[in-house]
């Protein structure tokens, strides 16, 4: 059955698909003007099913009756040949946002340690932003202690840095072994039982619990999600598009496909990162793309909408645009804490290559910390931990907090913690003008 061009419906559900900006939005008439750009690229086609609600599973009369009967489910055609027309002043935007990219990993790629860890775990944070999923930074900075005791939403996103770790560290070899582990990593804390496996069942964005009788969009068969995955691997081993070009539609596609019962926009934004990696547009740094995407969240999910009529143009456009205004938001979060950093050395009482120094490097990156974590990371002895930190207590540096699990104390640097908060209150501003 050929898809009738059916616009989105109802709000959201999973953060996947949102109601289409009014058309009236400045970013929309530029998405107009740059024309469709699609050359021939595929739209999605749909096909009927019938639905009967799980009765082992508890809903209510009318529910049941409402989600009973045939639905109509996404058909994703194959991309891995499909022709691109990019309009010259679409181009113009994907070079800018190339060049940013590779003037910001130039820029920040060499500050490796503590500024490429707060920028990976700043795109963790703003992906699951993008997911309705938040912590303070004390509360994420506690969690990767592994001193426990804070859960929910701050380990959801410490799981989703490290699923982004992973997914980085296997770029040149994207495959679907790679993006199984990205999942698994993801979501092994939370449902390890659906971890790093291929959806086996339906699944819907938007309300309804009881069936996708009332969803905005309903994904494709699972039976069709091996197949399109290894499409989709293929196509992101392609050399003839511009990089930009190549993320946007990949993750376009993979959101489109919706492999997994749930993670797939954390899991489909990590993508994003490590084809960046893979064809060498960055080399070291993180850039927050997700921190770009959330100032405007609405037209990232029109554009979703949008590429799966066969319009690859707004969803190009969005990431470009996304892109530049992430690398200015990296910029500013890295020279905030590299003044704070800067601070510290007119307050810390050590001699020249003591120990101390090393730690006030490390608490850029690690705000919160424990004895055995800085005899760890530090490679000292626990017995000397008291000693390092008792210049950054007397200057204000540290502050010790009561012990939390197993006896342990813990000391965090509000100062980092306060920059790391105010930026994620800067977080989801819309500022994509033109």
């Amino acid at each position: 059955m050929e898809p009738q061009k059916r616009r989105p419906r109802g709000s959201t559900k999973g953060g996947e698909l949102a109601p289409s900006s009014s058309p009236e939005s400045t970013t929309e008439l530029e998405v107009e003007s740059l024309g469709a750009g699609s050359g021939s690229w595929p739209a999605v086609g749909e096909e009927e099913a019938i639905w009967t609600p799980d009765l082992n599973i508890p809903h209510s009369n009318r529910e049941r009756r409402q989600q009973t009967g045939p639905y109509l489910r996404s058909i994703p055609r194959f991309i891995k040949n499909a022709e691109l027309d990019v309009p010259s002043n679409l181009a113009a935007e994907i070079e800018e946002a190339s060049n940013e990219i590779v003037r910001f990993d130039a820029e920040f790629g060499t500050l490796l340690g503590p500024y490429g860890s707060v920028l990976l775990r700043t795109e963790a944070v703003s992906s699951s932003r993008i997911e309705q999923l938040s912590a303070s930074a004390r509360a994420i900075a506690t969690v990767e202690t592994g001193v426990g005791g804070t859960g929910g939403n701050a380990e959801v996103i410490v799981a989703n840095a490290r699923a982004m770790q992973s997914a980085i560290a296997a770029a040149g070899s994207l495959d679907e072994a790679a993006i199984l582990e990205t999942h698994r990593i993801l979501m092994q804390e939370d449902q390890p039982s659906i971890a790093g496996k291929w959806r086996v069942e339906q699944n819907w964005i938007g309300p309804g619990n009881a069936g996708p009788r009332l969803a905005s969009f309903v994904p494709p068969a699972h039976e069709r999600v091996p197949a399109l995955m290894a499409d989709l691997f293929t196509f992101i081993h392609r050399t003839d598009l511009p990089v930009i070009a190549l993320v946007a539609l990949a993750h376009a596609q993979f959101e489109t496909i919706h492999p997994f019962i749930d993670g797939n926009g954390r899991t489909g934004r990590t993508l994003m990162h490590a084809i960046l990696r893979d064809r060498g547009l960055t080399t070291e740094s993180t850039v927050p793309l997700s921190a770009g995407i959330l100032s405007n969240t609405e037209d990232y999910f029109s554009a979703l909408t949008h590429y799966r009529f066969g319009e690859t143009s707004p969803i190009i456009f969005m990431t470009a645009r996304s892109t530049v205004h992430a690398v200015g938001l990296g910029r500013q979060l890295v020279g905030d804490l590299q003044t704070i950093r800067e601070g510290w050395n007119d307050l810390i009482k050590a001699r020249q290559g003591a120990i101390a120094w090393r730690l006030a490097d490390m608490l850029i990156g690690q705000p919160v910390v424990t004895r055995e974590l800085i005899a760890q990371r530090l490679e000292v002895g626990e017995n000397n931990v008291d000693r390092i930190l008792q210049p950054f207590e007397e200057a204000g540096i540290l502050i010790k907090t009561g012990s939390l699990s197993r006896g342990r104390r813990v000391w965090r640097s509000t100062e980092v913690l306060a920059a790391l908060d105010a930026f994620g209150e800067r977080l989801g501003r819309r500022t994509l003008g033109p």
